[in-house]
């Protein structure tokens, strides 16, 4: 079967782009004020409106300039960014240092649970793909896009490397001591990043977690057999 063109790639992926970071930094702002600090809020920031999270560069430029290029060169297609970050006041907290933990950790359990959601909509694709042929097969393809954005998202914010997610979250549970010995690491922490992106690394850390995350994943099968498809060189 040929492969989907650039244009039907980039039309999949983009709804699911833009809940996975709505969602991811809804949670974080959500779960803040749960425990004390209300800066997300007052600042609009705990909000299922995506414009209120998008950053014009990290969210847009940069992901699809590197989805383009990676296209050009060997095909399958690889998009990097960020949003904007929300912000919490760490001293409103209940508990500062244990707070911090569950703030961070609340963007990728919500991925986790927008990958279940995007797994749910390819069941159901599959279900009525006999009935349906024209709506199911693109709710198959943009679940399964889901499924793999949001597995993305989760396992690489969980990286213990400041300032990502893992990093707060290993911040937290560290003594106070090698805790602020940890911190200092954020000030290169987007140069590592960075580092295990362009050298290869990053991929071969994350993809078998990445793997092993959509595995566990209700219509698991079939969606990796939609997101190999989905990955196969774009149709000119």
């Amino acid at each position: 079967m040929e492969g989907l063109s650039l244009i039907q790639k980039l039309a999949i992926f983009v709804l699911p782009m833009i809940f996975a970071i709505t969602v991811h930094e809804a949670a974080h702002g959500w779960v803040a004020k749960l425990l004390g600090d209300k800066t997300a809020e007052m600042l609009g920031r705990v909000t299922l409106n995506p414009i209120k999270h998008i950053d014009p560069v990290g969210t847009i430029a940069v992901p699809l300039g590197m989805y383009l290029i990676t296209i050009s060169t060997y095909g399958t297609g690889f998009m990097f960014g960020w949003a904007k970050p929300v912000p919490v006041n760490w001293n409103n907290l209940h508990h500062p240092k244990r707070d911090m933990g569950l703030v961070a950790l609340a963007g990728p359990g919500a991925n986790l649970l927008m990958a279940l959601f995007w797994s749910v909509i390819v069941y159901i694709g599959a279900f009525s793909y006999q009935h349906v042929e024209w709506l199911a097969l693109p709710l198959m393809y943009m679940g399964a896009a889901g499924v793999l954005v949001n597995t993305v998202l989760m396992v690489l914010n969980l990286m213990p490397i400041p300032p990502l997610d893992g990093g707060r979250i290993v911040y937290s549970l560290l003594p106070p001591k090698q805790a602020q010995l940890f911190s200092r690491l954020e000030a290169y922490g987007l140069v590592i990043i960075l580092l295990l992106l362009v050298t290869g690394i990053l991929g071969f850390l994350l993809w078998p977690l990445i793997v092993l995350t959509i595995n566990i994943l209700p219509a698991s099968d079939l969606v990796d057999k939609l997101i190999l498809f989905i990955l196969s060189p774009a149709r000119s």
